[in-house]
């Protein structure tokens, strides 16, 4: 009987416990929509931004022209990107979407990079890219695809990962992400144009390398 009861606790606290597992993640909205706004005397925080009241909601809260725009690649890498997250779109607060428009230069880079906090799916409007990311350690695989248009290729989140235009025009693509502020880490910059800087005795070792070499690629950022 000992025995019976004390399997009837274990099952019931490995119950809950897969139930907590299961609901650690971000809560689903509770209303139709959040709009963010900046004035916070009369308003309540969530998911990071305050919430303007729903009744005062207009069209321009969920609108935003800017990815019918072409982005400037004269630039080092040859790629912009153009964002559409809660930052120009006030109305995606709590809905955890946005998108991105990416264009590239020919063999323009839109370097390594990772989203903290989203997955990306990327469709190709126009032009050839070399797509990939990398598998976490120890495998660290990279995991690559060339894209034509109307192609679709997958970033897990997190990942790094990359796009590069392989052909002699440009390339336009569209970025669909899964938070309304995914965030964005691009490697080169984080690691070599960090302020304050990262001391070089710490990348001279992690990258194997000499001082010199360090010095070089912290000036370039």
């Amino acid at each position: 009987m000992k025995k019976m009861v004390i399997n009837t606790l274990a099952c019931i606290a490995l119950s809950a416990m897969s139930f907590f597992l299961a609901s650690a993640s971000d809560p689903s909205p509770l209303q139709d929509f959040c709009v963010a706004v900046n004035d916070t005397k009369t308003t309540v925080f969530v998911n990071g931004k305050v919430c303007k009241d729903p009744k005062v909601a207009t069209a321009n809260d969920f609108f935003f022209s800017g990815l019918r725009v072409p982005g400037n690649t004269s630039n080092k890498l040859g790629s912009m990107v153009t964002p559409a997250n809660v930052a120009q779109i006030p109305g995606l607060n709590t809905l955890g979407i946005s998108l991105a428009r990416v264009d590239y230069a020919p063999y323009g880079l839109n370097p390594p990079h990772t989203h903290p906090r989203a997955t990306e799916i990327l469709t190709v409007l126009e032009g050839t890219l070399y797509v990939g990311f990398v598998t976490s350690n120890p495998d660290n695989r990279l995991i690559s695809k060339v894209l034509y248009k109307g192609d679709v290729f997958v970033f897990p989140e997190g990942l790094i990962h990359f796009q590069l235009n392989v052909g002699k025009t440009k390339a336009v693509a569209i970025a669909a992400l899964s938070s309304q502020n995914p965030g964005v880490i691009t490697i080169a910059n984080a690691v070599f144009g960090s302020k304050p800087a990262i001391s070089a005795d710490v990348l001279t070792k992690a990258f194997q390398v000499d001082k010199k070499v360090v010095d070089y690629l912290q000036s370039q950022f």
